[in-house]
């Protein structure tokens, strides 16, 4: 299938993990894909299996706020426009709070919610003049730690639930404008599952029981939910998702 011929998604994150998986399936139904992360060695490796004349690598710390502004204006640059924004840098620390250190604090709260919003306020604009069917769109990357507590994660816990209720926020403001906002919220993702730690999850009611934690399992859902306007949360079996309002 080619969904996404001519259209343009920017994915922050993009050089690893379900970023890579994300920017490889749009890349795979047509779409003009933007990689974005910190490390440019990275992101080259992803772009080397995809089409040259379709994939555009700008390298920066999105939780830069005028980085943000750049990443948005040489995407127009390149390819005119924008349909998505998939916001899914991301990082995490754990311990207890007493333990954080100010710059911990600033890690998590600067990639993951600044990150978010920078990145949101700079594609704004551009996914408001999007000609796609249903209008721009915007997905963020929460987490089911952004849905409720963990027991050693509590900065990360904070960002992740900014992300989920930021979503809900820009999916009540942005509908008039015909930009759909969503947030997808998957439990811990690793190259492959590791038994022991997922079933303690699922004990413990952290993980949806329908589904693992390996990056395998992102590829069914994610058909499922790109392209099609998710009207109410938790549409995708196994996978929360916070949908717009309105």
């Amino acid at each position: 299938m080619q969904r996404f011929t001519n259209r343009t998604v920017v994915i922050t994150g993009s050089s690893t993990g379900i970023g890579e998986a994300i920017a490889r399936r749009f890349a795979s139904e047509g779409a003009n894909v933007v990689l974005n992360s910190r490390s440019r060695d990275d992101l080259e490796k992803v772009a080397a299996d995809l089409d040259d004349d379709r994939t555009l690598i700008v390298d920066g710390d999105i939780s830069d706020a005028d980085f943000a502004n750049t990443l948005v204006a040489k995407t127009v640059e390149r390819f005119g426009g924008l349909d998505c924004l998939v916001n899914n840098a991301g990082t995490a620390t754990a311990g207890p709070l007493v333990e954080a250190s100010d710059e911990d604090i600033d890690k998590v709260i600067d990639i993951n919610v600044k990150g978010t919003l920078y990145a949101c306020r700079a594609a704004i604009p551009q996914l408001a003049k999007s000609d796609a069917p249903g209008g721009g769109s915007i997905v963020n990357t929460s987490s089911v730690s952004g849905t409720g507590g963990d027991w050693t994660m509590p900065i990360y816990n904070a960002s992740k639930g900014a992300v989920t209720n930021l979503t809900r926020a820009l999916a009540l403001q942005l509908g008039a404008q015909g930009i759909r906002a969503n947030a997808v919220c998957p439990p811990p993702a690793y190259p492959a599952r590791p038994p022991g730690r997922a079933r303690g999850c699922r004990r413990r009611g952290r993980l949806p029981r329908e589904r693992g934690c390996a990056l395998r399992d992102r590829g069914e859902p994610a058909r499922r939910w790109r392209g099609q306007r998710l009207e109410r949360p938790a549409q995708l079996p196994g996978l929360p998702v916070i949908g717009p309002l309105i």
